[in-house]
């Protein structure tokens, strides 16, 4: 149930997000096997325990987000990143444009650097015009 759920939120989340795909997927609650877990001692305030998608798991997100792009007949590639903005996997799709592969990577860690929506970021630019000039980062 939570992999339908995680899987559809990525797919509207892609499909919300226009000509290239993007996604940035974090793990709320740990799952049965994380993929990397740092294990605190009780009362030490130095840890954190932290969940990661599995390599399975974002291919299967960025598999999902290609077949519902598909249907609406848009050609995208999919980039899914970590909460740290270390992309995990990235599928260009069938037909999509050279230039798409760099633009879903940096629309995905755009995404997840302010935990919003590259069309919600790119509103703040006409507050703030220079986070376009911030490297590795794409407001479309």
């Amino acid at each position: 149930m939570k992999k339908k759920l995680v899987l559809g939120t990525t797919v509207a989340a892609v499909l919300a997000a226009g000509t290239f795909g993007a996604v940035s997927a974090n793990a709320s609650a740990p799952a049965a096997a994380p993929a990397a877990v740092a294990k605190a001692d009780a009362g030490d305030d130095n840890l954190r325990q932290t969940t990661h998608l599995t390599i399975e798991a974002a291919t299967d997100a960025a598999e999902a987000v290609l077949d519902a792009a598909e249907k609406e007949n848009q050609r995208v590639s999919v980039a899914v990143v970590d909460r740290n903005g270390n992309t995990i996997v990235t599928l260009r799709g069938d037909g999509a444009g050279p230039q798409s592969y760099e633009s879903a990577v940096k629309k995905a860690y755009t995404a997840v650097s302010w935990n919003a929506t590259t069309s919600e970021l790119a509103k703040r630019l006409e507050q703030a015009p220079n986070l376009k000039d911030i490297p590795g980062t794409l407001f479309l």
